[in-house]
């Protein structure tokens, strides 16, 4: 199989979709790997280093997605890119179609073959390929968070942690899935009084067993949302139902009351947020207010890491492109069954659900295409 890597031109997106050990993976396989020049750059990943691994490199990205049967990425094509989609394409990367109906009407309308790397998902449900990032995400979110509060950032200057005979800042962590515990992590790390918020019981005995009493953990709702938001200097929106939409949790008069001078930040906007008054913003502008308070609504956060990124990504994805470069996506997707639910498009039909009540388009059974 020809597998294709092209450069990411999404703002500030410096990750790429695979590193030298994984061309050499594909190429002792029998498979040809072509790279973008330069695509590894961001990285600290060289033209020479993809080429010793045994890689060709391809002068730009239209003959790199055009030598291409399987195309790997990391982030979704932009509209730029959408003049490569072609019919029989298959696209190996993050889609977060619930939260792009353009992009969901393009690869239907191209008929391309699109497995994304966000639904995924194990029996146990977890999320294999998403998991790496969010890892990634929710430490981050603290980092950019406590600096967000930096007074000459719009914060109301407060240290997270604080100092002996100050007070610390006051966290709140909507979710205790995979980003949320990241984002624990280091809140608690740093020294700030941190409550995690989720549905799950079970997962907050966990995390209460985790943090012997340095962690609050509350049943989230309503109530106790508002109340843990309105008194947080920092709250991290880490909420994820799997292929669909971000539950709305955070409103906007619920923000109206919060401390002048607070940050949130939305680990969730690539699937459409959390926080009612979210929108996607990038590395290069990355906050802007609502009421007195800033929001940080970086789509592609784990980019601002790239080296960290790229090889916690691949780690995880190389085993199932290894998969479809060998078997094939069909025979791969049966073979696989969580690889499977991974397949969001193919032939002109859209084959997971939550995308397709996400936008009122049909729905096709992946079962029955799978048969």
């Amino acid at each position: 199989m020809k597998i294709a890597v092209p450069a990411e031109i999404k703002n500030n997106e410096f990750r790429v979709a695979i590193t030298p050990s994984g061309v050499h993976e594909l190429t002792a396989a029998g498979h040809q790997v072509f790279i973008q020049t330069n695509a590894g750059q961001g990285s600290s990943i060289s033209d020479q280093d993809y080429i010793a691994a045994g890689a060709q490199i391809m002068p730009d990205a239209q003959s790199t997605w055009n030598i291409a049967d399987m195309v790997l990425k990391v982030k979704e094509p932009i509209a730029s890119e959408y003049q490569y989609l072609r019919p029989g394409l298959l696209l190996f990367t993050f889609l977060h179609l619930a939260a792009d109906p353009e992009l969901t009407k393009e690869l239907l309308a191209k008929e391309v073959t699109a497995i994304a790397y966000e639904t995924v998902q194990t029996p146990n449900r977890q999320l294999p390929l998403l998991a790496p990032m969010s890892e990634v995400a929710g430490r981050l979110s603290v980092l950019v968070g406590a600096q967000s509060l930096f007074a000459q950032n719009g914060g109301h200057g407060i240290l997270l942690g604080g100092v002996p005979g100050t007070r610390s800042a006051k966290v709140a962590i909507l979710g205790g899935g995979v980003a949320g515990t990241n984002a624990i992590a280091m809140a608690v790390g740093l020294g700030a009084d941190v409550t995690v918020l989720d549905t799950n019981i079970n997962r907050l005995r966990e995390l209460d067993s985790i943090y012997h009493g340095r962690l609050k953990t509350l049943a989230s709702n309503s109530f106790e949302i508002d109340r843990a938001v309105s008194q947080a200097d920092l709250v991290i929106g880490s909420v994820l139902i799997p292929g669909a939409k971000a539950p709305k949790l955070v409103t906007n008069a619920l923000v109206k009351k919060m401390k002048p001078g607070s940050v949130l930040v939305d680990i969730a906007i690539d699937q459409g947020g959390c926080f009612e008054d979210s929108k996607p913003t990038t590395h290069a502008d990355p906050t802007f207010k609502v009421h007195q308070s800033i929001f940080y609504c970086v789509a592609n956060m784990p980019g601002a890491v790239a080296h960290t990124s790229t090889y916690a990504l691949t780690n995880a994805t190389l085993t199932y492109a290894k998969a479809l470069a060998n078997k094939g996506w069909l025979e791969a997707c049966k073979a696989d069954h969580s690889l499977a639910l991974g397949l969001n498009t193919h032939a002109g039909k859209l084959v997971n659900q939550p995308v397709a009540e996400a936008h009122s388009l049909p729905y096709s059974d992946l079962d029955a295409l799978l048969a």
